[in-house]
């Protein structure tokens, strides 16, 4: 045990001089599983993701179309606000950026803002800027396989960083929603679930912003996102 805590340790060390792992983060090969609430049960038969809000024409995939889309595949370093990272993870979906580079959604000047709509209402909110990135994915597999119900699946969204591109901005992993099933956007900002709870709104792990004014929410609630 001590030879595994001492190798990770060294492999930190080693990660933390590259500038790959943030501040107050540890390593993992493991992909822990962390919600608040129960795990939704999802009928495909009857799913839809909806974008509206601040955009030229509201839209509404169902599953069949939205597997229909222009598909990316991603391999990014993620990092949960609980402290852990875990690099080198690989996921394929859908790209926003994709959507709206090739007039998919067509966003109007006036947004500013993407609030993240998923199951039993929990929502998370980012700026454009930050989901309209190449580093966002609305994912639907993790590791070549469809997401387990516990990670997300049908359809989550994740935010990471690139090892080899530090230049663009990521964020804590709660800032992708798991269960997503709408996508507003919107000209002011909207705190969602986390943030109402005192989570930091802009959740950028460089900068080691867990919570607003330092408040702290217990870990313990977040058991089981």
């Amino acid at each position: 045990m001590f030879d595994k805590v001492f190798g990770r340790r060294e492999e930190e060390a080693k990660v933390r001089e590259m500038n790959r792992l943030p501040p107050g983060q540890s390593l993992t090969q493991k992909f822990p599983v962390l919600h608040y609430g129960p795990t939704p049960q999802t009928d495909l038969d009857n799913w839809d993701l909806r974008v509206f809000g601040l955009v030229e024409e509201e839209v509404v995939w169902d599953w069949e179309a939205f597997n229909k889309l222009p598909r990316t595949k991603l391999t990014l370093d993620i990092h949960c606000v609980t402290r852990w990272s875990k690099f080198d993870t690989d996921w394929e979906g859908v790209s926003l950026e994709t959507l709206v580079d090739e007039g998919f959604i067509k966003p109007k000047p006036e947004a500013k803002y993407v609030i993240q709509h998923c199951e039993v209402g929990y929502t998370t909110n980012t700026p454009i800027e930050l989901v309209m990135q190449d580093n966002f994915l609305l994912a639907t597999h993790f590791d070549g396989k469809p997401l387990t119900v516990e990670h997300g699946w049908p359809l989550r969204g994740v935010i990471g960083a690139f090892p080899d591109r530090s230049e663009k901005k990521s964020a804590y992993l709660w800032k992708g929603g798991k269960w997503l099933r709408a996508l507003e956007f919107r000209a002011d900002d909207q705190l969602g679930f986390w943030e109402r709870a005192g989570y930091h709104n802009e959740a950028d792990p460089w900068e080691e912003q867990r919570f607003a004014g330092g408040r702290w929410f217990s870990f313990s609630v977040i058991r089981n996102r």
